[in-house]
């Protein structure tokens, strides 16, 4: 059964979901703590370049399944115009201001 992005445990990634699901790159970068970083399938990437890729060029979009650890790691159900859907995990490290410093994720 899929979570509704509203009812999210964690802010910053109820706001992460809010945005890629809505497209919206300015705050989905408003969200990120500056310098942050984050891996694809243990590999890391060149955040600007991969979320351009993967989530804004290709229409990216997430259905969260799950939750855990308070809200910060997901398994969710990601989407976009290049690799269609597959069952994606998520996890976040955020910072005492309220923004991600890093997220890493992966096929599940």
């Amino acid at each position: 059964m899929t979570i509704q992005t509203a009812k999210l445990s964690d802010p910053a990634v109820r706001a992460f979901v809010t945005a890629v699901n809505a497209h919206d790159r300015d705050g989905f970068l408003a969200v990120l703590a500056p310098g942050a970083t984050m891996s694809d399938d243990g590999s890391d990437r060149d955040l600007a370049e991969w979320i351009d890729r993967e989530i804004f060029t290709t229409h990216g979009h997430m259905e969260v399944d799950n939750e855990s650890r308070g809200g910060r790691a997901l398994v969710a159900r990601y989407r976009n115009d290049t690799w269609g859907e597959m069952r994606t995990r998520w996890s976040f490290t955020v910072e005492d201001d309220g923004r991600i410093s890093r997220f890493e994720t992966g096929q599940a």
